[in-house]
Order: C-alpha cells, then sequence, then structure tokens
C-alpha cells in the first residue's frame, strides 16, 4: 500500500505544474452534482455539506501542506465545494416562477425582442413571436401586483402585421402555457432552462395586437438598440440574400436563424455542419483574425507605427473589440460570450509577451464561465465548446513541434498546401471526435461524414464567406453592401449544396439510444484524462472514453411510455416506437422519444386492427375498441387509448399492469402496474421497464426548486392582504 502512495506521488510529481488545470473539472464536478439531486435540500443541509468539505478540504492541507497528494485531495475537495456552492447561490438568485393564469387574459409588457416568422415542415410558416418583460395581467385579482420578474414569449396571430420594435408597450390578449414538463424521464427539462434563462413562459395571442411605442433606459435602452440594429442587419440581408442563403448569412452576422427553413436546417446536421449556424467560438475566431489582419496591415504600411509601434498587440486589441461588438450584435449567445471571454485571455497574453493559446488559459476561461453561470455546466453548449477547445489545445501541444519541422524540410507551395490542408483535417478530426459523445447524449445521433463536409465548409468560411460578410457589415449604413452580399451569398449556395449532398448519402445520420448520464460523465472525465494528463498514462482516458460511448447499448431501454400530460403512450418495438392517443405537444413528445431510443415513429389507431411485426402487440381485435393488448417478458399489459369502452374489466382481471391515456377511476386496482392521466399529472412521464419480475416504473418529476408542483402550479400571483 505504502509503495502505491508513493508510485501516486511520484506521477503527481512529475506533472505538479499541470495540475492546476483540474481545478474547473472539480469546480464543474460539484455544480453537476448539484443539480443532479432528486430533492431540493434545504438551505442548512446544503450549508452543512459545502462546509464539511471544505473543512474537510482545509483539514488535509494543514494536517499534510508538504504533502503533494495530500494537497490533491485538500484542494479536490475545496473544488468540488466550490462548484456545489455556486450552483446552490445561482439557483437561489433566480426569481421565482410565477403561477400564470389558466384562462386567457389581456396582457401587456415592454417588448425585449421580435422574433420573425419560421418556417416549419409542409411549407407552413409560424407567426412572429415577441418576448415581452414587465408584464402585467389586467384582472381584478392582479391589477394592483407589481410586473412579472421573468419573461413571456407570446406568438402573434397569423396575418397580424402591426410593427413592433424592441422598447415598444405591446397590450394583447392572450391565453399562456408554463414550461412543458420532460418528456421522459431523464430527458429534456425546459424547466430547467426556463428557471435560469428568466422565462416563466410561452403564449398565443387571441386578437391583434395594441402597440405603443415606448422608451427604455440605462443598459435596457443599449439592448433595445442592438436588437433594431440586429433586426435592420436581417432586413438588409434577407432583401439582398432572398430564400435559404438569405437566412444563413441573416445568422452569421445578425444571429437571426428563425427564417431558415427546417429542411436546411437538417440538412446541416446531418452533414456535421450545424455547429455553423450557432454564433460561437469559431465565428468570432474568424471575425477576429480578418479584423486583426487588416488592421495590422494598415499599421505596417505607416512607417512610423511600424518602427515605434507594437502593431501586432494593437491590432490584436482592435480585433477584440470588433468581436464583442460582433458578439452583441449577434445576440451575445452564450457560446460566444464564452469564446469572446477565451479570446479576452489569448489577446491579454499577447500583451504579456506568454503564450496566446494554452491548457491554463482554457482553465482559467472555464473557471470564470463556472463562477458566472454554473448551470452551464449540464448544458450542451459548454460541454460541447469545452471538449473541442480542450481537444484542439491538446492536439495543439503534441502536434507543433513535429509539424514545423515537417513544413522545414518540405519547402515549396507543395508543402504549404500540404501543411494547411493536414491542419484542417486535424482540426476536424480533432474537434469531431472530442464533441462525438456530446452530441450522441444530447441530439442522439452519430454523423459518420462530419470531416468531409468540415474539410470544404470551415475554408469557405474562413477565406469567402466571413471576409466579405464582414465587408458588407461596414458598408450597410450607407446601404452598398450589395455586392458583398453577392460574394457571400456565392459561398453559401456551395456550402448549402454541399450540406444537402452529404446528407444525402447513405448512413449520414445513424440513431443512437440515449446516453445515461454516468455514461457522458465517463466520457467527459476521460476526455479530460486524456487531454490534461501526460504521459501514457493518458491513454487510460480512451478507455474511459469507449465505454462512456457503448454504454447506450449497456442499459435497459423502456418498453412502454407515458407523456406527461398522460395523453400519449408509446410501445417500444424492434423496428419502430408505436405510439397511441393525443396530447397538446404530441409533436415535441414523439420527436424526444425518437430521439431517446432510436427509433422513428408510428402513429397507431387504436380503433383499427393493428399488429406489430412481432406479434406482441394487438389493437382492436380480441377486445374493446380503444384498447391494445402488450404481450412481453411473460406480462400482459392493457393499453387504453381513448374512453376503454366496456369490458376492460376483464381484460385487466388477467392482466399484469394497465396504462390509460384518460382516467381510469375505479377500474383495475388491483393491478401492480397502474399508470392513466391522473398519474402523469401527479408523477409527470413514466416509463415503465417489464423486463423485470414486476414492472419497474421510473418517474420524471423531482422536488427540485424549477420543477413546477402537479398540473404546472408555481407561485400563486395573489394580492397582499389589505393592511388594518
Amino acid at each position: 500500500m505504502r509503495g502505491m502512495i508513493h508510485a501516486v506521488e511520484h506521477q503527481l510529481l512529475l506533472r505538479q505544474r499541470r495540475l492546476v488545470v483540474w481545478v474547473p473539472v472539480g469546480v464543474a464536478l460539484g455544480a453537476a452534482a448539484f443539480f443532479a439531486l432528486p430533492w431540493e435540500p434545504e438551505w442548512w443541509t446544503c450549508l452543512g455539506m459545502l462546509l464539511g468539505s471544505a473543512c474537510a478540504g482545509v483539514v488535509v492541507l494543514a494536517i499534510g501542506w508538504g504533502w503533494l497528494l495530500a494537497r490533491v485531495i485538500g484542494g479536490g475537495c475545496l473544488a468540488v465545494a466550490l462548484g456545489a456552492a455556486l450552483a446552490f447561490a445561482a439557483l437561489h438568485r433566480q426569481p421565482p416562477m410565477p403561477e400564470l393564469p389558466a384562462r386567457a387574459v389581456v396582457l401587456s409588457g415592454l417588448v425585449r425582442s421580435v422574433l420573425p416568422a419560421q418556417p416549419v415542415s409542409g411549407g407552413r410558416l409560424l407567426a412572429r413571436r415577441v418576448e415581452l418583460a414587465d408584464v402585467r395581467f389586467e384582472d381584478y385579482l392582479t391589477d394592483d401586483l407589481p410586473p412579472l420578474r421573468r419573461l413571456i414569449t407570446v406568438r402573434l396571430q397569423r396575418g397580424d402585421e402591426a410593427p413592433i420594435a424592441a422598447g415598444d408597450r405591446l397590450k394583447v390578449r392572450a391565453i399562456l402555457r408554463p414550461p412543458p414538463f420532460p418528456a421522459l424521464p431523464g430527458g429534456r427539462d425546459r424547466q430547467f432552462d426556463a428557471w435560469f434563462d428568466g422565462h416563466a413562459g410561452t403564449g398565443q395571442a387571441l386578437a391583434a395586437v395594441q402597440v405603443r411605442p415606448g422608451g427604455m433606459q440605462g443598459l435596457a435602452s443599449m439592448a433595445a438598440w442592438f436588437t433594431n440594429l440586429r433586426a435592420g442587419v436581417d432586413t438588409q440581408v434577407q432583401a439582398a440574400l432572398p430564400g435559404p442563403v438569405g437566412a444563413v448569412a441573416s445568422i452569421l452576422l445578425a444571429g437571426r436563424g428563425e427564417s431558415l427553413p427546417a429542411s436546411v436546417r437538417a440538412d446541416f446536421a446531418a452533414s456535421g455542419l450545424a455547429h455553423l449556424l450557432a454564433v460561437a467560438g469559431l465565428h468570432l475566431g474568424l471575425v477576429m483574425l480578418v479584423v486583426m489582419g487588416v488592421v495590422r496591415r494598415l499599421l505596417v504600411a505607416w512607417p512610423y507605427a511600424a518602427l515605434y509601434w507594437p502593431c501586432k498587440v494593437l491590432a490584436a486589441i482592435v480585433a477584440l473589440a470588433a468581436g464583442g461588438f460582433y458578439v452583441l450584435l449577434t445576440g451575445a449567445h452564450l457560446p460566444a460570450q464564452r469564446g469572446w471571454l477565451m479570446a479576452g485571455l489569448v489577446v491579454l497574453a499577447l500583451v504579456a509577451g506568454r503564450r496566446g493559446v494554452s491548457m491554463r488559459g482554457l482553465a482559467l476561461a472555464a473557471c470564470v464561465l463556472l463562477v458566472l453561470s454554473p448551470q452551464a455546466v449540464v448544458g450542451v453548449a459548454f460541454q460541447m465548446s469545452m471538449a473541442a477547445v480542450m481537444a484542439l489545445v491538446a492536439g495543439y501541444d503534441i502536434l507543433h513541434r513535429p509539424l514545423l519541422d515537417w513544413r522545414a524540410r518540405t519547402p515549396g507551395f507543395v508543402g504549404w498546401l500540404v501543411q494547411h490542408v493536414a491542419g484542417l483535417a486535424g482540426v476536424s478530426l480533432l474537434a469531431g471526435l472530442a464533441t462525438l459523445p456530446v452530441g450522441m447524449a444530447h441530439f442522439g445521433v452519430i454523423e459518420p461524414y462530419f470531416i468531409l463536409a468540415n474539410l470544404i465548409a470551415v475554408p469557405l468560411m474562413a477565406v469567402l464567406v466571413m471576409p466579405a460578410g464582414l465587408a458588407a457589415l461596414c458598408l450597410m449604413p450607407w446601404h452598398l453592401a450589395g455586392g458583398c452580399l453577392f460574394v457571400m451569398g456565392l459561398g453559401i449556395r456551395i456550402i448549402i449544396v454541399l450540406a444537402h449532398g452529404v446528407a444525402c448519402l447513405p448512413g449520414a445520420i445513424v440513431p443512437v439510444p440515449v446516453m445515461p448520464g454516468w455514461g457522458l460523465v465517463l466520457c467527459l472525465l476521460g476526455l479530460c484524462w486524456l487531454c490534461l494528463w501526460s504521459g501514457l498514462w493518458r491513454l487510460m482516458g480512451v478507455a474511459a472514453m469507449a465505454v462512456g460511448v457503448l454504454s447506450p447499448w449497456s442499459v435497459a431501454r423502456p418498453d412502454i411510455l407515458l407523456g406527461p400530460d398522460g395523453g400519449l403512450v408509446g410501445v417500444r418495438g424492434a423496428q419502430a416506437l408505436y405510439v397511441i392517443g393525443q396530447a397538446r405537444d404530441s409533436f415535441l413528445v414523439e420527436a424526444a422519444w425518437a430521439q431517446a431510443l432510436g427509433l422513428p415513429v408510428r402513429r397507431v389507431d387504436a380503433t383499427q386492427p393493428f399488429e406489430t411485426p412481432e406479434d406482441d402487440m394487438t389493437c382492436a381485435e380480441d377486445g374493446p375498441p380503444d384498447v391494445c393488448l402488450l404481450f412481453r417478458h411473460d406480462k400482459a399489459i392493457v393499453l387504453i387509448a381513448r374512453t376503454g369502452g366496456e369490458g376492460v374489466s376483464d381484460l385487466c382481471a388477467g392482466a399484469d399492469g394497465v396504462v390509460a391515456t384518460v382516467g381510469l377511476g375505479p377500474l383495475c386496482r388491483r393491478l401492480p402496474l397502474r399508470l392513466d392521466r391522473h398519474s402523469a399529472w401527479w408523477h409527470g412521464a413514466e416509463a415503465v421497464y417489464l423486463g423485470g419480475s414486476v414492472p419497474a416504473v421510473r418517474q420524471a418529476r423531482r422536488s427540485r426548486l424549477w420543477v413546477l408542483r402537479p398540473g404546472g402550479h408555481a407561485t400563486p400571483l395573489l394580492p397582499l392582504a389589505a393592511a388594518e
């Protein structure tokens, strides 16, 4: 045992200068562990746990400060405790979720942003949406209450073309809905997203809006100015480049992607080019590179500046300022903010004469982001960007010197071309492989041809699309951007054709079952070990990542799914997911189920005779109408689609369970498995596993601060009692 401890400490001593980069890993683990708790701990429980972890770390540090292993253990405890404390503070810093009126109500609010009409499948257009702040409900119950502290997004009626701009006051009659519950246990939690995004829910307008021009002050007025500027850029782009080309250009220049057809977005996703449609580090880096190159050329052209000024540093500072403006122009989304922060650290390193891109700089950026928004650790944007950048920095550390040596031995154009092609291929390969597990966990797909598509699309973005787009932005105030937008459109057309061609290749999208949470954690920890450690021991991370990638096929998949409102029932088959019933959010629920199980959805009419290819499920054959029977794992389950009709009690007498899209009332009370609309009302979406001796049920609802109470209830909007 003592020899093993000495061996571990010897390995730590060899890498003690790199141990500091593990601090954000500990902070992220602490935050993720806090958000994963199934219940909401009391504040005194959290305080005790945090103080206990922190004290344990301090004690270990105090006792064994001269012992490196003790310092690592103590520092790890402190980092995990810090992450949990940051998550606790961020959770309780948000305003409470209000209970929205369950009836149609007249509301008024301040327009934060206007989202244009959005195309959907079938060629239809969804109406515009407006994001409202300081919302008030004009009824006798809430007339005297202060405005909501959260945002509400209202979709306008079709044909309502009233001119609306950020900063206006808007009044409309609408029906409101709270954030939806997860579609299945372990699925995407939109209530968690709404809690931290500051949203209270969505609404559908029931009448034409009334608009009164208004004004904002302070930071709100600046946000409104950028919102209106964004809308102006979008208008000029759409006028010069109609159709999907203009929609992609609007995403790149204004962050407005609502007008992009769903088919084009699907092609980008299938070809591994979806990252081009999300303004993040790649776009920001290209913008800053173009600006830095132009500014440096201009400075060097002036002999006095070339001799006496630090042209490279000045160009980098100007590029950072231009990048900040670009981030604000495109909506200041979290991935773009993260990229700008990392770019700021690179510029700071250049000013200080240090190496610009390093693992320590990435660790510092990750720590700052986790301090500002610890909830980002469970989001796909943070996981993908950090995984990609970490892999690129680690790959640069390993391959930079060999590539320089090879370039020195191979002069000329051929060597230059091979070096750049190999560099682009390496970047695409490293970033794609690093983000593969994250894509599997969050999107349920693998894109095998991502390297092929990125080898062509990324150079086009860097050489043609973004430089022309930046020139167009500079000329837009004088309405002279037509030529630059035309050049930009040429590059975008090539990328769209490329995305469609790659998406049409056989096996362009490989659906995979949902990855369990422990599988994703194992993949990310393995990637951290592979990138942050050194020597042959780092290859242990590959083994951990392999186990995580294979985890979707090592866990049991649910046999039956019940929707969050109890209106949909899904039965997993060998080749499809069979769905019966109707629900308000059928499309979203079915899409989430298909992604989680890696199977296409097939709707089943329970009133018509139906039988699965596996012969384990029949509908409307030997029983009442609207009733299906499932025989699997030596168990008989009754599935009731609507009313169930007469004879359900007789079926329940010989069944092992019943799942219904209606309230069962007194029917089938003695069965061990009994799920219906009322159980979904209490517990949310439910998943049934029939493989064990007794059917197992997994429920989606957790007792957390962001989870709404049964029925979607939250903090009531009631006036205070009158003072005596």
